[in-house]
């Protein structure tokens, strides 16, 4: 008997964003930074060409939000990493010159699996190792000691299959094995990417 198609995951690329504290923040305050965070993760994604037709609508997860992109040839995974975080980053820059009392920074994690959905959303273990990994204690620590607007944390599967390949405007120097997570009886570590070392990477080639 075959498994009906509604119980069957779904290929998603995932990218878990996190505001860094946040609960230091007043309501009216945390109000005006969730509608800011969303119109930049739309305007990141859409510098990356990943328009709306190519992934689902933004989870809400209060102080963050997961982000889902559809297996299609239009928004292939090295994007993220070479184009959408980078416009992210960017993004936090400008947002925090402009408005300087209303500036915030961001973990994100990015990693790829089988997502399943129900009437409430998204959910299995790739959802729940990318939701790991922006929370991972390490990840914190790492964007406490930059000045940057974020850093970055990739699972070993999008290192395996994206970053060692160094596809264009990726440097697999640049990524270090330093953020471990625990998921059931799996031990995993992260590759953290932070503007910093890409820096000592580029003084190491000049």
């Amino acid at each position: 008997m075959s498994t009906p198609a509604r119980d069957l995951p779904h290929h998603r690329a995932i990218v878990a964003v996190d505001v860094e504290g946040s609960t230091r923040r007043t309501n009216p305050a945390k109000a005006h930074l969730r509608t800011v965070l969303f119109e930049l993760l739309d305007q990141a994604f859409l510098a990356g060409g990943i328009t709306k037709k190519y992934r689902d609508g933004f989870v809400d997860r209060g102080d963050g939000a997961l982000c889902l992109i559809r297996p299609v040839d239009q928004a292939p995974k090295p994007v993220l990493l070479a184009t959408v975080v980078p416009a992210l980053a960017e993004l936090l820059t400008r947002h925090a010159e402009s408005h300087p009392d209303l500036a915030f920074r961001l973990r994100v994690a990015v990693h790829a699996g089988e997502v399943h959905y129900d009437s409430r959303g998204p959910y299995g273990e790739d959802v729940d190792i990318a939701c790991r990994f922006v929370d991972a204690r390490e990840l914190r620590r790492q964007l406490s000691i930059t000045a940057a607007p974020l850093v970055l944390v990739i699972s070993p599967e999008m290192h395996r299959s994206v970053v060692r390949h160094g596809y264009p405007g990726i440097d697999h120097d640049t990524y270090f094995q330093t953020v471990p997570i625990r998921v059931g009886t799996q031990r995993l570590r992260g590759w953290v990417h932070t503007p910093e070392a890409a820096r000592r990477q580029e003084d190491m080639t000049a």
